[in-house]
């Protein structure tokens, strides 16, 4: 069975042969790994069934250095989002320009990316297509987001009380990111990428960071309108859904709207077996080890144990793709990612 065909038979629930896997390593880990074992390409070395792939990169990125007037920062992110670096590592502080716009139209007339441009699609069908070819399952080099680029852009506190104060300006700024991004995802399903990533973290650990009522109002017809938009296209391709935190409440709506993946299922605040058991038969999985405690705190023996753990749910039926539940940062021992890797390669 080959790669291909061994995930979308895993990942339907129907026979397979092995449990696929996923991680990315952060730049600093990525030196770490090469500098301790000389490997350049961590993805060819473990045998990871999947890359990333979809749109080129711009060749005229936006100038939005008016919108920074008198803001401290270091860069500003494709779509505008301004980003002052912090104390550790890649991390960086979200500085928003559009805290101040008053009216729908300052919102309207803000640039957008250039994501669209023939230009940047010419040759995504052939990388696609070369990647599959080398049994690859190809993931969107791209994510399909909405809530967390219009709060970059807002700030958080003030698309928060958009919601409840100024619903026309959040209409505004959603649908400004909306209707690119739906247009992308379009573009994603006809160039072939078998994964479109849908992500918005709208929970936190404790609970969703705003009401059920709120995300149904603002964000679930935006996230079903663009899923639904990419499926237009191509009806086989898959919709990752990418929250963190604690999103159990919502789970329902997003097999509603077309969700065929969740990620990250975050052990820190939903139990991994108890969501399996709710939702396999409606929904797959991809995620489940900690990259809070397990991968970067726990020891070589804690991560065989979790990763076993996981083994044993797919067990009963498949749709649970092991992965970290985000990218491994810096302080996550090498040793840990070997017995990972080696764990789920012996199973």
């Amino acid at each position: 069975m080959t790669n291909r065909e061994n995930f979308f038979n895993f990942i339907k629930g129907k026979e397979y042969e092995k449990i696929p896997f996923y991680m990315t390593m952060c730049d600093q880990l990525k030196k770490k790994f090469k500098d301790k074992y000389n490997i350049e390409n961590y993805e060819e070395y473990f045998d990871i069934p999947f890359r990333q792939e979809g749109i080129a990169p711009t060749r005229f990125p936006v100038d939005y250095s008016k919108y920074y007037i008198g803001k401290d920062i270091d860069y500003t992110g494709e779509w505008g989002d301004g980003h002052k670096y912090g104390s550790m590592e890649h991390f960086t502080h979200f500085v928003p320009c559009m805290d101040k716009f008053e009216t729908v139209d300052e919102i309207n007339s803000f640039p957008v990316p250039d994501v669209l441009a023939d230009y940047r699609w010419e040759e995504a069908s052939k990388r696609i297509e070369k990647l599959k070819q080398q049994d690859y399952i190809v993931i969107s080099n791209i994510a399909i987001d909405i809530f967390e680029p219009a709060w970059y852009l807002r700030g958080m506190e003030e698309m928060l009380s958009d919601f409840y104060i100024n619903p026309e300006l959040a209409e505004a700024c959603l649908d400004r990111i909306k209707n690119v991004k739906g247009e992308l995802a379009k573009r994603l399903a006809q160039s072939g990428v078998d994964v479109i990533i849908y992500g918005d973290d709208v929970a936190m650990q404790t609970g969703m960071m705003m009401s059920p009522e709120i995300w149904r109002k603002f964000l679930k017809p935006r996230l079903k309108e663009v899923i639904e938009y990419a499926k237009s296209a191509n009806p086989n391709v898959l919709a990752y859904y990418h929250s963190d935190g604690d999103c159990r409440v919502i789970i329902p709506e997003l097999i509603e709207v077309g969700a065929d993946i969740l990620n990250p299922v975050q052990p820190e605040c939903m139990d991994p077996k108890e969501i399996y058991d709710l939702y396999s038969d409606k929904i797959a999985f991809w995620g489940g080890m900690g990259t809070q405690t397990t991968m970067p705190f726990g020891t070589v023996d804690d991560v065989f144990e979790k990763t076993k753990e996981l083994i044993g749910l797919n067990k009963k039926g498949g749709k649970f793709v092991i992965a970290p539940t985000h990218l491994l940062e810096p302080e996550v021992p090498l040793e840990n990612i070997i017995k990972f890797v080696e764990t789920i390669k012996n199973a």
